[in-house]
Order: structure tokens, then C-alpha cells, then sequence
């Protein structure tokens, strides 16, 4: 019944899923792929749909992959639960107040990142700027305590390896657990401390599983995706040289290349979600208990809504379509920080890195995030 769907396989969702991904939304919008052992949504107007609905199909579930590793957080719950977890943190996400908040202390930190490698001429973007960088700016928001940037970052590889091998259906190794205990207790110290901070917040309101829960996948976002999507912008721009040049010369075509690199890569490729009841989507019988995953990324290439949908254009219309930070009560609560740094990030090392070029190749790849293995580069000094 779903024949693309059952030529599916990890192995090609997970290197260059955009061919699949294209035949899926054109034949199978919602196809059942056994590879996943559940349903793929890949159009944008019903992944919005599915996304808005936590009634029909909700995140709570005790499958629910990111739970299994960090425990029920505001991420894996939903309705009266979500709001009650969520709530505690959100006052130091409001739009408003990102720029003022954080503004100078990202500018600062790009700064310092790369002025330690300026005279070099030639660097690794991913892990000497953007993984750094987003564990700085994230641990300063919550008020995390002593935390070394290379030791939270090996963290979050492992945590992300056990997500990836449970979303595959793979059984994980003890690493993810390991690293999670590290990082519940490193977030435990901090709360003891009672030191001001929006942990020790939280912790006034939610018990502390509840709140290591939460700041683990606050982190989690805040570090994993925010990397991703400065690696995948600046994959983007020096893979092509005419938007490089134009972006070089006009930096208020900077937070459209942003977005745009979104819409092209989201650093988090999937959602998953599970079906309440018996529901039919798209023709799709859709069972109760059923996993259904929307795949961001084949919603954000979806010719109905963005033409020449695999074509990097900054200046596309309708950029904010995109769906990369999800739709729904489970939008992302850091989407306007994450923006602030990728922006201050490209400035920066357009800036402060004359003649920047590849050294190699970087490519995306990823099941559920994606993000280049390395972004290799050299420059004028």
C-alpha cells in the first residue's frame, strides 16, 4: 500500500534523504516506513496540522525517544503538564528582550572564540566557534555553574548517539545514560548552590527530576540545534560563492541566509509524535498508538509552499514559513536566541576571517539531526 515507503531505509534518510523524502511528499504524504516502524508525514500542510493537534497526536508517550534518556520534560508532555514545566523557564526567552539580554555577551564570546584562532589561517568552525559558543550562551541563560565547554559538548554527542539509535530502532550503548548522569549531576550542584539563577528558579516551582529534565533539554536544543544551524549556514554560504559575496557585502542579507539555511537543512530534522485515536490523515489509516514522525525537513522543501524548494535563495518570500522550529504548543522556546547567535556568528566570521573557503567538503548528515561532521576552512591572514 505504501510501496516508496517500504524502500525506505536509515541508511538513506540518514546521508542525502531529499531524493526519498521529494518521492514520499509527491506519492506517499503520509507513508507508512517500516525502517522507522511507523508513519512519515513530508507535507508541510499536514505536518503543520499534525504539529498543531497534541490532542489527536501528542508527544506523551512513554516511547517518546528524548524522554527515554532525559525523563518527562516539557518537551514529551503536553496540555496542563506542558504548561506547568514549561512555564518556569520562559520568562528568559521573550523576544523582546533577547537582544538586550544576550546581545553583547554573544558578540563578546564570538569575539574571543575567534580571536583564538584568527592567526592560524585555517580552522574547524564547528567545534572552535558554533558547539563553544552555543554552550556558553546556554549555560549563562540558565545559570549553569563550571561548566567546560569540550566536556558538555561530549555530553550532548553522546546523548545524541542513544536518541539516534532508539529513533532507528537500534538498541544504544551505555553512553547517552553515562553522560546524562554527568550532566544531572553537574545541574543538581548548580541548583544546591541556590545561587540566583533560572535553575534555582525552576527549582522554586517544579521538583528537581522535573528540573533537571527541563534544563537537560533546554540544553539540548540550546547546544545540539543552535551548532547545527551555524555549521549548516556557513556551509551553505561558502558552498556558494555568489550568495557568499552578496552576503559579504550586504550584512542585512544575514538573518535571511539564516533562515533560509533553516528552511534548506533544519538542524532538527524530525518531531515525533503518537496518535491518541484512531485517525485518518491523508488517506492514511492511522492507528491509535501509532508513531507518527513529521519530517521538518521534506515540509520546509515542499514545492506547494517555496518554490525551486532545494535552491539556497536568502531572498525567497515567505521565509518564515518555514518549520524548523517545529508549529504548535512544542514551537521552540529559544528560536529567537538560537537566531541571535547563528546572525553574530556569520557576522563575526565574516568579519574577522578575510578570503574565508572550504578546505573540503561539508555535508549535512543525520537521522534526526543534521548538521556537516566538520566545517573546514581557510582564510587570508
Amino acid at each position: 500500500m505504501f510501496p516508496v515507503g517500504a524502500e525506505a531505509t536509515i541508511g538513506a534518510l540518514t546521508a542525502d534523504p531529499h531524493p526519498l523524502l521529494a518521492r514520499l511528499r509527491a506519492a506517499e504524504p503520509v507513508s507508512w516506513l517500516p525502517a522507522l516502524n511507523g508513519w512519515l508525514v513530508t507535507r508541510h500542510d499536514l505536518a503543520t496540522r499534525v504539529m498543531r493537534d497534541s490532542a489527536v497526536f501528542t508527544v506523551d508517550d512513554p516511547r517518546f525517544s528524548t524522554a527515554r534518556v532525559v525523563g518527562p520534560s516539557m518537551l514529551s508532555l503536553d496540555a496542563a503538564e506542558h504548561t506547568r514545566h514549561r512555564a518556569p523557564f520562559s520568562r528568559q526567552f521573550r523576544p523582546k528582550e533577547i537582544e538586550r539580554r544576550f546581545g553583547d555577551f554573544v558578540r563578546e564570546e564570538c569575539d574571543r572564540l575567534v580571536g583564538g584562532f584568527q592567526a592560524q589561517g585555517r580552522a574547524e568552525l564547528r567545534r572552535a566557534l558554533a558547539g563553544p559558543l552555543a554552550v556558553a550562551v546556554v549555560a549563562g541563560a540558565l545559570g549553569l555553574r563550571g561548566a567546560e565547554a569540550g566536556r558538555i559538548l561530549a555530553w550532548y554527542d553522546a546523548i545524541v548517539s542513544t536518541v539516534d539509535d532508539l529513533s532507528a530502532g537500534r538498541e544504544p550503548d551505555s553512553g547517552g545514560t553515562e553522560a546524562f548522569g554527568e550532566l544531572r549531576a553537574h545541574i543538581e550542584g548548580s541548583v544546591a548552590t541556590r545561587d540566583p539563577s533560572l535553575l534555582t528558579e525552576a527549582a522554586a516551582a517544579l521538583a528537581l527530576p522535573e528540573v533537571v529534565a527541563n534544563a537537560a533539554v533546554l540544553m539540548f536544543g540550546g547546544i545540539e540545534t543552535t551548532e547545527g544551524m551555524i555549521a549548516n549556514v556557513l556551509a551553505h554560504l561558502l558552498g556558494d560563492p555568489a550568495w557568499l559575496a552578496a552576503v559579504g557585502e550586504d550584512r542585512a542579507l544575514v538573518p535571511d541566509a539564516v533562515e533560509e539555511s533553516l528552511r534548506l537543512e533544519p538542524a532538527a530534522a524530525v518531531v515525533d509524535r503518537y496518535a491518541t485515536r484512531d485517525v485518518e490523515l491523508a488517506g492514511a489509516p492511522i492507528a491509535a498508538g501509532d508513531l507518527v514522525t513529521v519530517s521538518l525537513t521534506a515540509a520546509n522543501r515542499d514545492p506547494a509552499v517555496f518554490a525551486d524548494p532545494d535552491v539556497f535563495d536568502p531572498r525567497r518570500p515567505d521565509l518564515r514559513r518555514q518549520l524548523a522550529f517545529a508549529h504548535g504548543p512544542h514551537y521552540c522556546l529559544g528560536v529567537d536566541l538560537a537566531r541571535l547567535e547563528t546572525r553574530i556568528a556569520v557576522e563575526t566570521v565574516l568579519d574577522r576571517l578575510p578570503g574565508l573557503r572550504l578546505t573540503a567538503p561539508a555535508t549535512p548528515s543525520g537521522l534526526v539531526f543534521r548538521k556537516p561532521a566538520a566545517v573546514s576552512v581557510t582564510w587570508e591572514t
